[in-house]
């Protein structure tokens, strides 16, 4: 079973021909109200990808807070971890779309800043049950830290998407066995800056040797590129046309998950989380993009 300690947003998606710059209003082509969040977007992924779920985190006492637990609740995923933050609103993301696929995304945490230590504490039980763990930092700082200390003690496989970037504590880097980054995330870990592939190795080379197992850095339409301590292997992505990139390192990291989980070994476990990705960057939204296992073999 894989355990997903993280958020669950409503994302509010506009597309439009271009992204504004400050202080700039551009006219938006459509609108839509969808299903996301990194942690729900992972767990969904996971889910999809044909393994066992379970959840934990917070919605807002609102009507996208029941909205986003029944959609997680249709993919078969276990929510009884996912409690209701009494007075506040349900996570939110501003998510806009331009016509090269690029976005830009503003987070409001809403219910999931209410998640705490003594909730995962409450899990103890999904905790003890899975093989898996998959945070991410779309929740407070101190929840995540006692999540992947608490799993890596009892010798399950962590996995680590440090997104939205920001900068870890020393101590996490020894509890991880995945660490994820895309490469601005890898940038601001590693302080070197990434700008191909060389750069990216130089990068993770210089996080894996602050404790992970294994770093893999999502270069997006430039495939993922695995460093441990045999050394760095690239694997290039799939060529598809791409609409939506919102949900494509959710794609990824979920169905890597699953295979993993199911005994795959790396290699085949990051072939599975690309063609998800493929399959879910040329649909629109996150959650509603993400790919079913019948349709990725």
């Amino acid at each position: 079973m894989i355990l997903v300690i993280g958020s669950l947003n409503m994302d509010l998606v506009v597309r439009t021909a271009r992204l504004p710059g400050p202080g700039e209003t551009v006219h938006g082509e459509g609108f839509a109200t969808l299903p996301g969040g990194k942690g729900a977007n992972q767990a969904v992924a996971a889910a999809r990808a044909g393994a066992e779920v379970a959840m934990v985190g917070r919605v807002g006492s609102d009507g996208y807070g029941e909205q986003l637990r029944q959609g997680l609740q249709a993919d078969g995923i276990d929510c009884q971890a996912v409690g209701v933050a009494e007075g506040l609103p349900s996570g939110l993301a501003m998510i806009q779309v331009d016509h090269a696929s690029q976005n830009s995304i503003v987070i409001v945490a809403g219910g999931n800043g209410a998640l705490t230590p003594a909730h995962i504490d409450a899990a103890e039980g999904l905790l003890a049950r899975c093989t898996v763990l998959v945070c991410q930092l779309e929740v407070p700082q101190a929840v995540v830290g006692h999540a992947l200390q608490r799993a890596h003690a009892l010798g399950k496989t962590v996995i680590l998407n440090p997104a939205p970037a920001s900068a870890l504590p020393a101590a996490w880097y020894a509890w991880v066995d995945y660490l994820i980054p895309n490469e601005t995330e890898a940038a601001l870990l590693a302080g070197v800056p990434v700008s191909d592939r060389a750069s990216a190795e130089a990068a993770a080379s210089a996080l894996l040797a602050r404790g992970p197992r294994q770093v893999l850095v999502t270069l997006g339409a430039q495939g993922v590129l695995q460093v441990n301590a045999a050394g760095a292997r690239h694997y290039p992505a799939q060529a598809v046309q791409a609409r939506d990139t919102t949900a494509a390192g959710d794609a990824f990291i979920g169905a890597f998950a699953a295979e993993l989980e199911r005994g795959g070994d790396v290699p085949a476990a990051i072939a599975y989380g690309q063609k998800a990705a493929a399959l879910a960057i040329t649909r629109d939204g996150a959650q509603p993009s993400l790919p079913y296992r019948a349709e990725m073999g």
